[in-house]
């Protein structure tokens, strides 16, 4: 998945885009635990296509042994 948009995260968390930006500028600590969690959240879906891949892997070559 590409990088997100600052307008893009406003939609996922349902605030508007200047939200955002006054969170970087004005409250910085909790615009980082947001970008944390949006980072963590495309780390565990990168996981999870890891994961699927290699079962995928796992059931091609189950029988070729």
């Amino acid at each position: 998945m590409a990088q997100m948009t600052q307008r893009d995260m406003a939609g996922y968390l349902g605030v508007a885009t200047a939200t955002i930006r006054n969170w970087r500028k004005e409250k910085p600590h909790l615009y980082e635990i947001v970008m944390k969690g949006f980072a963590f959240e495309e780390a565990v879906k990168k996981a999870q296509q890891n994961a699927d891949e290699l079962k995928a892997l796992q059931e091609q070559f189950k029988g070729k042994r």
